[in-house]
């Protein structure tokens, strides 16, 4: 798992890009693939998610397979980003409430199904593979989440942007998770 790199404050959700520090961690990202012997790249349909991702793809070859239903969290309608504040208090009730939702919005438990939909089908699909997915925090979370209930609101508050998780399966169990860019930060202080 990938988290996208910064991206503006601003803008429409889908659309926003990454800001020139976003760039930068997108291609120290790539760095830390490149010995890996990935075999897909797979995103959100969020533009940020994808420029933080696509450089591995090049690398080994492929496109970016995009998935509709890895996107983050809907929180309300609209496209803009909401602002921190807001987006925290919607957090807090999300995490202790998994069905509430602002209208127009999805709650946890709809986002946590769709996108593990969707993850299950990729293990499935590329079962003794690995793959890089470019995604979101509160989406990430929310996939890590239902195999191992440690991965919460406070976990979501602790990650990164960029920020990289390892998760090893077999078949449909999580064997393990292991962090990776906080281990590469470490090793550059």
């Amino acid at each position: 798992m990938v988290r996208h790199g910064e991206s503006p404050k601003e803008g429409n959700d889908r659309t926003r890009g990454l800001t020139e520090k976003g760039y930068l961690d997108a291609g120290r990202v790539t760095d830390i693939f490149k010995d890996e012997k990935i075999d897909a790249v797979i995103s959100s349909p969020y533009i940020r998610s994808i420029l933080t991702v696509e450089k591995i793809a090049q690398q080994i070859g492929q496109e970016v397979l995009v998935f509709e239903d890895l996107k983050e969290r809907i929180f309300s309608t609209g496209n803009n980003r909401l602002a921190d504040k807001e987006l925290n208090q919607i957090l807090e009730k999300s995490f202790l409430d998994p069905n509430f939702s602002l209208e127009g919005g999805e709650s946890n438990a709809d986002c946590q199904k769709r996108a593990i939909k969707v993850l299950k089908e990729l293990l499935d699909t590329f079962k003794n593979k690995k793959v890089v997915i470019g995604t979101h925090g509160a989406v990430m979370t929310l996939m890590m989440g239902y195999f191992n209930s440690s991965y919460d609101l406070n976990f979501l508050h602790g990650t990164l942007k960029p920020d990289i998780y390892r998760m090893e399966f077999n078949e449909q169990e999580l064997l393990n998770v292991q962090r990776l860019w906080y281990e590469r930060i470490s090793d550059n202080q």
